[in-house]
């Protein structure tokens, strides 16, 4: 959300910005909010104005008794009176247009970074560099499901009997892989200095509309029926609510977390056949990483974060791309994002498996997350990323490490998180 103050000082530019998001429908609201901050102004000025004057008028009202002048009291009394109501009068409309000019900050969207491309829509992301050399080997890469079926290691049937679809039972060596890659991104990532933590997999809706668009709630959240909270769609959501309504001593900073958690998502809209299996899921497992930190750091913290989730996958002998997104791409929050894409092999092409953001002080500004610092309080920016996500994480895994024998290879650093085993070997033909 920006700020009031930078949207009055720069209409031309926050109107630029929507039309470089290809948001052109919420142009009017700029106009419409800068008339609703003009009139918010005007009350609270003559709120004020009335307030002095009621309190001056108490004064005089307590020296005419004192003097005995009894009948000018009552009658400033009443005059008073009608002050009183008028302020009543005005403090329910500096509410109400309050609440007005806050619900169309939110939509409004935050300023990008000047070095993000500008495009309509995910196809004219970005390119930004290849980790690693994308192989195709000479024999038939199955679909993903295939392969787990070999290791009788997914039941997709059954799970939709349970849970519909969009769910998946995971077993056998399939399963332990899953939490392999979970136990050794967490491990990763504590080597690389962030705090461990398991947060809340819920959380309440001050917190939902803090971090993230009425759209992207629209289409990911599930609401528990009844009660004031919401099932998260990845760790960063808590993870960030942690720290509403706080002021951090500049000296703390940077906060630099990790986390675990279940993740639940609705996924609107129709899939292709690329997006069935476990690529596109209700459920699903993750790593992320978040940081909180100073204004000036976060482009570092940037390019640290996507960094970590590249070298993982390097690590695993993964090969990898980074994608800069494009400004049609962009949630509304988002100053600047990079998408990292995994190598499939099966179909000789990236596809993304996390994705890295920078919020400026959009977030904060929702969640009152400030610093304390020498000259005063001051927002703080806000970081997140994707360490893994397994369910897709895995058809990345499969197919690079799929051998002609149908057989996986497990590379070395996830050996100890898999018993010591080198390879997984299909028990199902």
């Amino acid at each position: 959300m920006l700020d009031i103050r930078f949207l009055r000082e720069n209409v031309d530019v926050v109107k630029q910005n929507i039309k470089n998001k290809f948001q052109d429908n919420k142009l009017p609201l700029v106009d419409e909010v800068v008339e609703l901050d003009a009139k918010l102004r005007e009350v609270k000025q003559e709120v004020e104005q009335l307030r002095s004057q009621r309190n001056k008028a108490s004064k005089t009202i307590g020296g005419l008794f004192a003097q005995g002048k009894r009948d000018e009291a009552e009658q400033l009394k009443s005059e008073i009176a009608k002050v009183g109501g008028r302020i009543d009068e005005l403090t329910a409309l500096e509410t109400e247009l309050s609440d007005k000019v806050r619900n169309i900050m939110m939509i409004i969207p935050n300023i990008i970074d000047p070095s993000v491309p500008i495009g309509k829509d995910d196809s004219e992301n970005v390119e930004v560099k290849r980790y690693g050399e994308p192989v195709t080997p000479d024999y038939e890469i199955p679909y993903h499901t295939e392969i787990m079926e070999s290791f009788c290691g997914i039941d997709l049937d059954a799970a939709r009997k349970v849970a519909g679809n969009g769910f998946y039972y995971l077993m056998g060596d399939i399963a332990r892989l899953h939490s392999a890659v979970i136990s050794y991104a967490r491990d990763f990532m504590i080597d690389r200095g962030f705090t461990y933590c398991v947060p809340p997999f819920m959380i309440r809706s001050n917190v939902v509309t803090g971090v993230m668009s009425f759209a992207e709630m629209d289409a990911m959240m599930y609401k528990i029926e009844g009660e004031d909270l919401y099932l998260i769609g990845t760790s960063e959501h808590s993870m960030i609510g942690k720290f509403i309504d706080t002021i951090n001593p500049e000296s703390s900073l940077p906060l630099t977390l990790t986390s675990y958690s279940p993740c639940f998502r609705k996924e609107k809209g129709a899939h292709g056949i690329e997006e069935r299996g476990v690529y596109r899921i209700h459920q699903f497992e993750k790593q992320e990483m978040i940081v909180i930190c100073k204004p000036e750091e976060s482009p570092m913290w940037f390019d640290k974060l996507w960094q970590n989730t590249v070298d993982l996958f390097r690590s695993m002998d993964i090969p990898v791309r980074t994608l800069e997104c494009c400004s049609g791409d962009l949630a509304d929050l988002k100053v600047k994002s990079v998408d990292v894409e995994a190598w499939s092999p099966r179909q000789q092409k990236y596809f993304e498996v996390g994705s890295c953001s920078n919020l400026g002080d959009a977030q904060a500004r929702r969640l009152k997350i400030r610093v304390s610092g020498e000259d005063g309080n001051y927002l703080a920016h806000t970081l997140n990323n994707t360490v893994v996500a397994p369910p897709r994480m895995l058809i990345a895994f499969l197919e690079n490490h799929l051998q002609a024998d149908g057989s996986v290879t497990i590379p070395e650093p996830l050996r100890p998180y898999m018993g010591g085993k080198d390879k997984l070997v299909p028990t199902k033909k």
